[in-house]
């Protein structure tokens, strides 16, 4: 399964989260990562960093964690561990949030940015995507794929969703099925 492409898609927190399928780990290398940030770029406020450390890479990994911790201990309906939550906070205040001031067409407009080194910046917005889904009320509604060796999550848009992906698991969970309706027919 390591050789799997990450699946995109989801909110940007739970795309990470999926990085991490059984067995594997797809941002193992600071390459890796680049290539997945590339990946979702367009949901990122600015490109991602020319280099990557194994300190960056770390961070994402550490981002990745609290938010998984969070995901399953609300999945669970526990509370979330105190650690993640500080982890995420932490993240975030390693690249501060300020707001930019500049004036166009007669008025003060201002737009949030991070300062920081461009590496903690990325990670900072990795850990605003995930409070953004933690906080969001939609949080209830993220569920586990239903294939049985499947750890991935995702945010159903339709309620009858069962799998992270149809071309992935739906499709092995349909093949394993009819394999097994039909193995002592032929």
């Amino acid at each position: 399964m390591a050789d799997l492409e990450p699946l995109i898609g989801e909110p940007l927190a739970l795309d990470l989260v999926n990085t991490r399928p059984t067995g594997a780990d797809l941002l193992e290398t600071p390459t890796q990562l680049a290539d997945w940030l590339r990946l979702q770029a367009d949901r990122l406020p600015e490109p991602s960093p020319r280099h990557l450390s194994a300190d960056d890479l770390a961070a994402v990994h550490a981002v990745r964690e609290h938010t998984a911790a969070i995901l399953e201990a609300l999945l669970a309906g526990r509370r979330p561990p105190r650690a993640a939550l500080d982890g995420l906070v932490y993240a975030q205040s390693a690249a501060p949030a300020i707001r930019r001031l500049d004036f166009h067409g007669g008025i003060v407009t201002d737009t949030v940015a991070r300062i920081g080194e461009p590496g903690a910046r990325m990670v900072a917005h990795l850990a605003d995507a995930a409070a953004s889904l933690l906080v969001d009320p939609d949080v209830a509604r993220v569920k586990r794929c239903a294939a049985p060796d499947c750890v991935m999550l995702f945010l159903p848009a339709h309620p009858r969703r069962q799998w992270c992906s149809p071309d992935r698991c739906g499709n092995r969970v349909r093949v394993a099925r009819y394999y097994q309706r039909h193995k002592g027919t032929g």
